[in-house]
């Protein structure tokens, strides 16, 4: 396909990673994205698995990366109650072996900026902030988006990587995200002086009924991102970032294991938050018009308990990328990314869904004994974006 015009809507994982292929492939890329400032509220930590670091190995960042993120040797999985060790799982060289790429823990704001200082280097894209997008609608030359402001831009193309509450996903369904019936609480804590050195040096999960912690360390190790989940029935606030109290961890775990509640122990109120997690159904399709296309969490927003949200993001960007490369016309590249992509992230969400049940479920002590499935084991880790079928 010759050079297009390209509008993403959304600057987050997928946004921007998608924003980098484009421009690398020769395409004039514009990125809306709302906030005010990239990762002024991008949360805390991320994993990007081996199918996700493969496509930034291809890009070149992997250097970058891995030089302010984490790779883990191990991870476990342990018992709620006492404590006892699940499931090991072994990462660092094996994993690099098996996959030909890192699995690798990162701040959200560090992975924003590597890819904003790869995005700068192409000189085909631009970034505006405080842009947020209504609307969207395609004609016969090009599609354009509404902004809140009411300006309209055009393009050859729409991509709408704009979350879970995705304005553009309204042209596929008017229904809104459903709650999963899950809350998080996230922190960040210094490793130092913290007295958890053993546990961010050996990260992993404590799984019980209807309830999770999870740890893991970011930004180079100095840091220990900090996630807990629990089952509740409804939950009304709007927001990615609403006040927590340490007493709701205190309440909730208080009949965990002693490092459940050494985590909970150490974290400053005043940087704890809770969120509820929103996802959304499996589509049938997700282009309109031939011109507009959904990707990562506007496309398949999914609950975090297989940890492929961002990676599944990743891969739309490369696909994405391929199939326009591979097509003269910009309906026949979006059909493809569609069919290259479509199963693939429906298979993903329902199996997250799963898993919750599975890391939740009363009998977490029988947890791997028989069975075990997760990331790894589904076959998720040995995808490749670059080679699959377009």
């Amino acid at each position: 396909m010759t050079p297009q015009r390209l509008v993403i809507a959304g600057g987050g994982i997928g946004g921007l990673t998608a924003a980098l292929v484009l421009a690398q492939d020769g395409h004039e890329v514009v990125v809306l994205e709302q906030a005010q400032a990239l990762g002024a509220s991008v949360g805390a930590g991320v994993t990007l698995a081996p199918n996700a670091m493969k496509i930034y190995s291809q890009l070149g960042l992997e250097p970058a990366l891995c030089a302010q993120g984490v790779e883990p040797l191990r991870q476990r999985v342990q018992h709620w109650q006492d404590g006892r060790t699940l499931v090991t799982l072994e990462r660092g060289q094996k994993v690099r072996d098996l996959y030909k790429a890192p699995y690798l823990y990162i701040h959200r704001a560090d992975l924003h900026s590597v890819l904003m200082a790869a995005l700068e280097k192409t000189g085909r894209a631009t970034v505006r902030l405080g842009a947020s997008v209504e609307s969207a609608e395609a004609g016969a030359d090009e599609a354009r988006v509404r902004l809140q402001s009411g300006e309209t831009i055009g393009g050859d193309i729409v991509i709408a990587a704009d979350g879970v509450k995705s304005p553009i996903r309204r042209l596929f369904e008017p229904s809104a995200p459903h709650f999963t019936g899950h809350v998080a609480w996230r922190a960040v804590i210094p490793v130092e002086g913290s007295g958890l050195d053993e546990l961010a040096a050996f990260p992993g999960m404590h799984i019980g009924p209807g309830q999770m912690a999870v740890r893991y360390p970011i930004c180079r190790g100095e840091q220990l991102n900090l996630v807990f989940f629990a089952r509740q029935s409804d939950w009304a606030p709007e927001g990615w970032a609403i006040p927590g109290r340490v007493s709701e961890l205190q309440a909730l775990f208080g009949a965990w294991a002693d490092d459940v509640r050494a985590m909970i122990g150490a974290i400053d109120e005043t940087g704890l938050f809770k969120w509820g997690i929103f996802a959304r159904t499996p589509l049938s399709t997700w282009v309109h018009g031939g011109r507009i296309a959904l990707l990562g969490d506007a496309a398949h927003a999914m609950t975090p308990f297989l940890g492929q949200g961002a990676s599944a993001a990743i891969e739309d960007a490369v696909v994405l990328g391929r199939c326009l490369a591979a097509s003269e016309k910009p309906a026949q590249g979006l059909g493809r990314y569609e069919r290259a992509r479509i199963d693939r992230c429906a298979f993903i969400q329902l199996e997250s869904n799963a898993n919750a049940d599975r890391l939740q479920g009363d009998e977490a002590h029988l947890f791997g004994l028989v069975g075990l499935k997760n990331e790894e084991t589904l076959g998720l880790f040995a995808y490749d974006a670059y080679q699959v079928d377009i």
